[in-house]
């Protein structure tokens, strides 16, 4: 089966023990006819959809960076999603930072909304 084929959730990766360690958890998608610089766009207006502020877009690079502090701990979590040219279209990578102690209930679903969005 090719990745075109395969959804979000089949990419979905988590690395780390909850609560014990920092978390990290990463997703990617391929969007064979989506030029990389409509993709970013489309991934930053989901971003923002999903509540983050301070949300930092390297056009040039293809990143975006954003962290949020929802805790109260003073320990932030950390998004970064890179956008690149794959073929004619673009290939995206989202990855969702946790320091130690936190959880983040439904992250593959969240992460997949953002990463689906450059398809939109």
């Amino acid at each position: 089966m090719s990745a075109l084929a395969d959804g979000c959730a089949d990419h979905v990766q988590s690395t780390g023990v909850p609560m014990v360690t920092g978390t990290t958890h990463k997703t990617w998608m391929t969007f064979p006819s989506v030029n990389p610089g409509a993709a970013l766009d489309k991934v930053s207006r989901a971003v923002l959809a999903e509540g983050f502020v301070g949300v930092n877009v390297d056009k040039k690079l293809g990143t975006l960076t954003t962290q949020q502090e929802t805790t109260g701990s003073g320990r932030p979590q950390t998004l970064q999603v890179v956008v690149r040219k794959d073929g004619k279209g673009s290939r995206v990578d989202a990855t969702f930072i946790l320091p130690p102690g936190q959880l983040a209930p439904g992250v593959g679903d969240n992460l997949c909304r953002v990463v689906n969005a450059a398809g939109q």
